[in-house]
């Protein structure tokens, strides 16, 4: 081979070479890490971890501390060093604040403070108070801030005289529990768990219309009170689809997604219960309403009938009969026989 061609042959794999190092520089210098940033130079302030609406009843999980620059933070900000994060647990948002936002002494109302329960609920919904027993008050293991259903237990007499029917019914479903008693926060005890006591009164937010429904309730039989799972959502955001009570949004709006799930789990409403008679429970119950009994014999004649019809001016026949209701009398009619 000639010399000059080995030469070249050499020079071209001595440049490819150093090519293919920097290129390797380049993108190892690429991938590198940047510098981390320098640290925020102020006190740790109060923000939320997530959006809180208004009427939101915060819980531990609502508010976190984060380091905040100096020369933005307001005198209405909680410092970290002067302030008892369970002290707020429990308090609602009076006006709306978004995630990462400083949380203000003015946008939370604490528990016993004026216009504590007005604004901790909903725009155009109502506070109505039901009285519960222990048991009806699932002993005590429900919280404010809970989700509930509303359970009607009763007994229908009917016209007969047998025992009545019993009935319990589910009448309202997904209402939020605002307190329990007087109470409108979780207590924790030393050992940090959350308290269970038992309440003889529970303060539920509801549309002006179920509160009306709710007051008839309670006149009408003994109210119970059914906790909600928080998985039930999911069932409901499809049932709620399926009925047309709600409109998915067009295109891939997450925004609007979110919104949507959100209408759904914070809406109480009253279609769709189930009801269970005493006959679901026993065979020796009733699974409907007792009947009207039919006329006897005596009462006809007190009335003035004969025994045959028990209907006044009526006569006896040996032929067949045709048996007419007239509203809630019975009437016999004879056909074809001797009158």
């Amino acid at each position: 081979m000639d010399s000059r061609k080995i030469i070249l042959l050499v020079g071209a794999l001595i440049v490819a070479a150093i090519t293919a190092f920097m290129a390797r520089s380049l993108i190892v210098g690429g991938s590198a890490p940047t510098a981390a940033a320098a640290p925020i130079d102020g006190p740790e302030v109060l923000v939320a971890t997530r959006a809180l609406p208004v009427g939101t009843i915060l819980d531990a999980t609502a508010l976190k501390f984060q380091p905040w620059p100096k020369e933005l933070v307001d005198k209405a900000y909680f410092i970290r060093k002067d302030t008892d994060l369970k002290s707020l647990q429990g308090t609602v948002v009076r006006n709306a604040i978004t995630a990462g936002q400083p949380v203000t002494q003015g946008a939370l109302v604490k528990p016993g403070d004026r216009g504590f329960l007005a604004a901790a609920l909903g725009p155009g919904m109502r506070a109505i108070t039901v009285p519960v027993t222990a048991q009806a008050g699932v002993a005590g293991f429900v919280f404010p801030g809970d989700r509930i259903d509303l359970v009607l237990t009763q007994s229908v007499p009917g016209g007969g005289d047998g025992p009545p029917l019993k009935v319990a019914e589910t009448i309202m479903h997904n209402l939020r529990v605002l307190a329990t008693d007087q109470r409108t926060d979780n207590t924790t005890g030393e050992d940090g768990k959350t308290v269970v006591r038992t309440f003889s009164n529970v303060t539920l937010e509801a549309t002006p219309k179920i509160a009306e429904q709710i007051a008839v309730a309670q006149t009408i039989g003994s109210i119970s009170l059914s906790l909600r799972s928080i998985a039930d959502n999911n069932s409901e955001l499809e049932q709620a689809i399926a009925s047309g009570e709600i409109k998915v949004p067009e295109g891939n709006d997450p925004k609007a997604e979110k919104a949507m799930i959100l209408k759904v789990a914070n809406q109480p409403g009253t279609g769709g219960s189930t009801v269970a008679t005493g006959a679901d429970v026993s065979k020796f119950q009733r699974s409907t309403v007792p009947g009207k009994p039919e006329n006897t014999t005596m009462g006809a004649n007190a009335q003035g009938a004969t025994p045959s019809t028990g209907f006044p001016g009526s006569a006896s026949s040996a032929g067949p009969v045709v048996h007419v209701a007239r509203g809630n009398a019975m009437i016999d009619v004879p056909v074809g026989g001797k009158k």
